[in-house]
C-alpha cells in the first residue's frame, strides 16, 4: 500500500507516543522559531510561520510553547539553524531523504551518518536520490471536512494538482511554488486542514520484504528520534499484514 511509505503511518506513529510527545513538539517548536526568523514573527504576513503553526495546532502544540517559539526567534541570543537535507540508500536499495534544522552541522551529519551505518544503507551526496522524489506541497484534512467530491470540487477551485480520498481523509497536493495559495484558497472553503507542508512525494515505490522493512523501520525511528532530524521520507512498500505485524511488535 503506497501510503505505508511515509505519509500516514510512519510519519504520524511517533505522534500517537506519550512519550514521544515532547520531542516532537520541540521539532515543532523549532521550525515555527526558524519561520518567524526567517520572516516577520507575524503569521498573517509570514506564510511559512502561518503553516508551522497550524501543523503545531493541528498536534495539540499548547499556545503558550507556540508564543515562547515565536519570541525565541526575536532575542538577539537565538539559536541559529542551518536547514540541511541529507540523502541515503536504506536496506534493500530503499531510497530515503532526511530533512534536518540543526546548530552544529558536523553532529547532525555524523549522527545521520552513523543511523544509515548501522542499518546497513550508506549516506550519499546531495541529490542522489531526491530525483526519485517530487517536492511538492501535501495538504491534509480529516474525512470530516466533507465527502471526497467536495473536496475534489474545492481542490479543483483552489488550483490543487491531484486529491486522495480515503476512510482516513482526504490527501491534496500541489506544486512546490502554488502550496501557500491553494492552501488559503482551502481553507476559505473547507476550514483549517489537519497538517499543510511540503514534502518529498516518491514517484515510484520499491517494494521490500518482511526483514528489509523491519530495517527500514529501525532506520526511520533512529532519525526520527533524533532531535535535529525534521522529516524523514522514503519510497519503500510493504503490504497491509507485514506492516501491522512489525508495528506490533
Amino acid at each position: 500500500m503506497a501510503g505505508h511509505s511515509q505519509f500516514k503511518n510512519i510519519m504520524h506513529r511517533k505522534g500517537a507516543a506519550d512519550a514521544k510527545r515532547s520531542k516532537l513538539f520541540a521539532k515543532l517548536a523549532r521550525e515555527i522559531t526558524v519561520a518567524a526568523k526567517l520572516g516577520l514573527p507575524d503569521p498573517k504576513m509570514n506564510a511559512r510561520l502561518r503553516l508551522a503553526i497550524q501543523n503545531a495546532r493541528a498536534e495539540n502544540m499548547p499556545k503558550d510553547n507556540v508564543d515562547r517559539a515565536i519570541k525565541k526567534a526575536m532575542g538577539a541570543d537565538g539559536e541559529n539553524y542551518d536547514e540541511i537535507r541529507y540523502e541515503g540508500y536504506g536496506p534493500g536499495g530503499v531510497a530515503v531523504v532526511v530533512e534536518a534544522l540543526t546548530d552544529n552541522r558536523n553532529r547532525t551529519a555524523s549522527a545521520v551518518r552513523s543511523y544509515f551505518t548501522r542499518s546497513g544503507g550508506a549516506l550519499g551526496e546531495t541529490g542522489a536520490v531526491s530525483f526519485m522524489f517530487d517536492h511538492v506541497g501535501q495538504i491534509v484534512y480529516k474525512p470530516e471536512a466533507g465527502s471526497a467530491d467536495k473536496v475534489l470540487d474545492a481542490a479543483i477551485e483552489a488550483g490543487a494538482d491531484d486529491v486522495q480520498s480515503d476512510e482516513d481523509g482526504h490527501v491534496i497536493t500541489t506544486s512546490f511554488e502554488g502550496m501557500v495559495e491553494v492552501a488559503k484558497a482551502l481553507e476559505a472553503s473547507l476550514g483549517e486542514p489537519e497538517s499543510a507542508k511540503i514534502v518529498w512525494k516518491p514517484q515510484n515505490l520499491v517494494p521490500v520484504d518482511e526483514e528489509k522493512a523491519a530495517s527500514l523501520l529501525k532506520l526511520i525511528d533512529s532519525l526520527d528520534d533524533d532531535d535535529d532530524v525534521q522529516s524523514v521520507y522514503t519510497n519503500f512498500e510493504v503490504s497491509d499484514e507485514v506492516m501491522q505485524k512489525l508495528t506490533a511488535a
